[in-house]
């Protein structure tokens, strides 16, 4: 497992990326000495001290003879032969070197010139340059190479070890920067481990900086705040859903103990008085499922609502009318077109929401709704509200003072708020000019439908 960990890891791709970039270092240095070595031999050999073409090629004439001379076992320390470019032999004046078929292109070639490595004829390695000196003849002076592979072999042996010495250097800087880098990540990783083990979101993780750990660290305090709070609303939530379910469920209990103990006790209750009763259990079931409704719309998360879809909010706006009317509301309506991404159930039903507060408030009187490039109004003439009570018109379960004795469970308008939000748009309540409450809805959208403002372009 521990050649898994993301510092393991790290260090061993330092290591390695300096590793290759010191071979690579040390391969270029390698060739740099070398090739300077080279050249200086052959500088040696192109420019010998004190002597000219001429005097060489008469220098050589006079000493040099058909056999070569010997050497000792530490080879020849240079070496000076002339060719000719027929068949006839060479004349030497130490160790033979093997002649091949370029030197004798040189010898044939006025003005010629050749460096090559070559071999003498017991096989010692010699630099050679072979030089036209005149009509059909060459000189080839050549010099031993063994010093120079030995400087080469011990450059290489110092390189190797001073690589050898960047990469053990590399691998250990690499490991005190991944151990200092990745801190922070330890850090977030215990807290994370400790959330999942304890499910206590209130961890919050020292944010040091502005680099993109102090960012993830950032974003994770974001996301287990978040969370806390969601966590604590649905807490929340549920206390008051057992509190507002409280009401209702007792009335129900004690309705229907009265009418059971009128059965077991044959004491019939008055028709009137039993039809009130069944009347008030009826209500409160009523009242019951209309609740538990409208939790379940509450509940759900945000990903769990209808696919939103391109839709005529006008529309929309005319059947949450038409149903107001059907429950005895007096809607007076002025809609023009207006076209919409969203849901068209949850939109209708924040819409008719809208309407049925406006008509609980106002008896008797005219809802007046309008909807005139997105904003949709919704006015009663009832008697408003007190402005500190409007900032929680649209909290869960809240009702207003005056509201307490009239039927609803404070989650109409709440309903209303998340449909807007759903849909991105904004929904407020303020009081109206002339008495009664103004609820304004708007939702971003056009005045045509997409395919028609294509078609009319």
């Amino acid at each position: 497992m521990i050649w898994r960990s993301l510092r393991t890891r790290l260090t061993l791709l330092v290591a390695v990326a300096v590793a290759l970039a010191v071979a690579v270092s040390a391969g270029a240095c390698f060739m740099i000495v070398r090739h300077q070595l080279y050249e200086q031999v052959d500088r040696q050999l192109g420019n010998p001290p004190g002597k000219s073409p001429r005097g060489q090629l008469e220098w050589l004439q006079r000493e040099c003879g058909p056999v070569p001379n010997p050497q000792d076992h530490y080879g020849p320390p240079g070496t000076t032969q002339l060719i000719f470019a027929d068949d006839r032999p060479p004349c030497y004046t130490s160790a033979a070197l093997v002649v091949t078929e370029e030197d004798k292109g040189v010898a044939a070639s006025p003005g010629a010139k050749h460096w090559h490595n070559g071999v003498t004829d017991d096989g010692t390695e010699m630099r050679i340059l072979t030089e036209n000196v005149g009509p059909g003849m060459a000189v080839m002076d050549a010099v031993p190479l063994g010093q120079l592979r030995n400087t080469l072999k011990m450059v290489a042996l110092l390189l190797g070890a001073v690589a050898a010495l960047g990469v053990l250097a590399a691998a250990t800087a690499g490991l005190l920067i991944a151990r200092a880098a990745l801190r922070p990540v330890g850090r977030l990783t215990k807290a994370v481990e400790h959330i999942a083990q304890t499910e206590d979101l209130d961890t919050h993780i020292p944010v040091e900086g502005n680099d993109e750990i102090a960012r993830l660290s950032s974003s994770f305090n974001a996301m287990t705040t978040a969370l806390a709070g969601s966590r604590e609303r649905q807490k929340q939530l549920v206390a008051d859903a057992g509190h507002e379910l409280r009401t209702p469920l007792t009335t129900l209990r004690t309705n229907i103990d009265l009418l059971l103990r009128s059965e077991q006790t044959g004491r019939s209750l008055d028709p009137d008085a039993k039809k009130r009763l069944l009347t008030n259990v009826k209500a409160q079931f009523a009242e019951l499922s209309t609740l538990v409704a409208d939790l379940l719309q509450l509940a759900r998360g945000d990903t769990e609502h209808e696919p939103h879809v391109e839709l005529p909010f006008h529309e929309v706006v005319t059947a949450a009318v038409e149903r107001a009317r059907l429950r005895g509301a007096e809607v007076v309506s002025d809609l023009r077109p207006w076209y919409v991404v969203g849901s068209a159930t949850s939109l209708e039903r924040a819409v008719l929401n809208l309407i049925d507060n406006a008509a609980k408030f106002s008896p008797g009187g005219q809802v007046e709704v309008s909807l005139w490039h997105g904003r949709l109004s919704v006015r009663d003439h009832g008697p408003g509200l007190p402005e500190e009570e409007l900032p929680h018109v649209f909290e869960r379960f809240w009702r207003s003072p005056s509201a307490r004795g009239l039927p609803g469970s404070g989650l109409g308008l709440a309903i209303v708020a998340q449909a807007v939000a759903e849909a991105g748009g904004e929904v407020r309540l303020a009081n109206a000019p002339g008495g009664g409450a103004i609820a304004t809805m708007d939702l971003p959208g056009t005045l045509m439908r997409n395919s028609e403002s294509d078609k009319s372009r």
